[in-house]
């Protein structure tokens, strides 16, 4: 085999050329588009990573408000329900209290109805006993009578306690004189004959001045300075009704 020396060397001349102006024509241009290629996918990449912790970071920001706006309403749904069962048990105290104040009226209402029914009732009793006794008493001999009240209230003088019985002694009383109430007039007879059996039970002979008093309805009734003694209907009957009045008030427990 026979090797053309010129040849291969104009060959390999014309091989350097052309590398040498691909390296400076061709190469070069590429290998500085590419490099520039690289330096903006790395600007582009430091964005896109720049970008990234930015949205990580605003996550975060979000996840933080959303927690805190989580734990606000939380707080403000405690306090609205806090707020509520004080209003509910505020609510509940005044609704209390005025069905207490309603059933205290009811009540008080009712007790005054029934005390005012129970005065009527007690009212028409009295007035139809006095009619009752009234009737009665047109009856009876009016000297029976006397004699059976002055008896009587001979009776009630001489059961009197010793401090009571002082306040009929006319020592202690400015006028010197005891005072005989009778429902009707008495004749001199009739006075005489009371002034003897009080005279009797006092023990004493004080003056004694009779007065005509209707309210008594019938009987007797002796009043010295501070003691006052009674036998006749009226205090019967105001004693009856205190005695009814008592028994028909509620006890307490």
């Amino acid at each position: 085999m026979h090797i053309d020396w010129w040849t291969l060397g104009l060959q390999t001349v014309n091989i350097l050329i052309l590398v040498w102006i691909l390296g400076r024509f061709f190469f070069r241009p590429v290998m500085a588009i590419v490099a520039s290629r690289q330096e903006e996918a790395k600007k582009l990449l430091a964005d896109a990573e720049l970008v990234r912790h930015q949205a990580e970071a605003t996550r975060t920001d979000a996840d933080k408000t959303r927690a805190e706006v989580n734990a606000r309403r939380q707080d403000l749904l405690d306090e609205a329900r806090k707020d509520a069962n004080v209003e509910k048990a505020r609510l509940i105290g005044e609704a209390s209290q005025e069905a207490a104040k309603m059933r205290a009226a009811a009540a008080a209402a009712a007790a005054k109805d029934r005390a005012e029914a129970e005065g009527e009732l007690l009212r028409h009793a009295g007035e139809l006993s006095i009619e009752i006794a009234q009737r009665l008493l047109d009856r009876v001999p009016a000297e029976a009578t006397l004699v059976a009240f002055t008896d009587g209230l001979c009776r009630e003088i001489r059961a009197l306690p010793p401090e009571l019985r002082s306040g009929l002694n006319p020592a202690s009383m400015s006028n010197q004189q005891l005072e005989v109430r009778s429902a009707s007039d008495l004749s001199d007879e009739q006075k005489r004959f009371v002034h003897e059996r009080l005279l009797e039970a006092l023990g004493l002979e004080p003056p004694i001045a009779f007065r005509r008093d209707e309210a008594l309805i019938a009987g007797l009734e002796l009043r010295g300075s501070t003691t006052t003694v009674h036998n006749n209907w009226r205090s019967d009957l105001d004693r009856i009704r205190k005695e009814l009045e008592s028994e028909g008030r509620p006890r307490k427990v």
